[in-house]
């Protein structure tokens, strides 16, 4: 089949797929997600009519490979109580959840980008090996590459 032929195909079955799409909250820890009706059903099927998001269904087979032997359903009791738990000692949810993600991100990156570095004076990984003479000559055109004669300020206002 051509390449053409299968865009066509999977734009029209994307833009089917766009339409049909509800918002489903998760059980367990309340997260809203855009699902299709048919991978509602599935999931709703596998964990006993309960809708549970994808990092739950991961905690859940995570509890089923680190206990002993127990059932799915009681895998996810124990997700579920944890969830609900966290939840309570945590501080009130805002009412949107998109906006608590990107907020704790955004406090993430700020962090980071605030932590001090660590300055090496060798780099971290072994560069390519040259001569003495043209290391010399590398050296110094990057530092008058680096180098600033004047402001750009100025350059932009006039």
């Amino acid at each position: 089949m051509s390449a053409t032929a299968m865009s066509g195909e999977s734009s029209s079955s994307s833009a089917t797929a766009a339409e049909e799409e509800t918002a489903a909250c998760c059980d367990c820890c309340g997260l809203v997600e855009e699902c299709t009706p048919a991978y509602e059903a599935r999931v709703r099927e596998r964990y006993g009519g309960r809708w549970i998001c994808g990092l739950c269904g991961e905690a859940v087979e995570e509890e089923l490979l680190r206990s002993a032997p127990i059932s799915a359903d009681e895998a996810l009791a124990r997700h579920a109580t944890f969830c609900r738990a966290f939840r309570s000692a945590a501080p009130p949810a805002p009412l949107d959840n998109a906006d608590h993600l990107i907020a704790a991100l955004r406090h993430l990156l700020r962090r980071s980008l605030d932590s001090p570095r660590l300055v090496r004076s060798t780099p971290s990984s072994p560069g390519r090996p040259t001569r003495t003479n043209n290391r010399a000559a590398a050296s110094s055109s990057s530092a008058a590459a680096l180098a600033r004669s004047e402001s750009c300020f100025t350059t932009l206002a006039g």
